[in-house]
């Protein structure tokens, strides 16, 4: 695999991730109550402990994002890859 084609699935990846990152966060947006309904039978979690649970994982995914795909996506495009 050549840098350019390793530039080029890392930019893909990056709209993947960001695309599904704003996707997630609307749904549970706009959609908390049956979402967090659906969770709380799922995995046996009172609704109310479902909102932190949520941030977490909407902070995490972002961070990891950002430092495993964007910030190297960034760093070959400035290398001029």
């Amino acid at each position: 695999m050549t840098l350019s084609q390793l530039t080029e699935l890392l930019g893909w990846a990056s709209i993947i991730n960001i695309a599904y990152l704003c996707l997630a966060t609307v749904i549970l947006m706009v959609m908390r109550g049956t979402v967090a309904s659906i969770h709380s039978k799922m995995f046996g979690v009172e609704e109310k402990e479902l909102n932190p649970k949520y941030f977490d994982f909407l902070s995490t995914y972002k961070i990891m994002t950002l430092v495993f795909i964007v910030a190297p996506y960034l760093a070959l495009k400035i290398m001029g890859n």
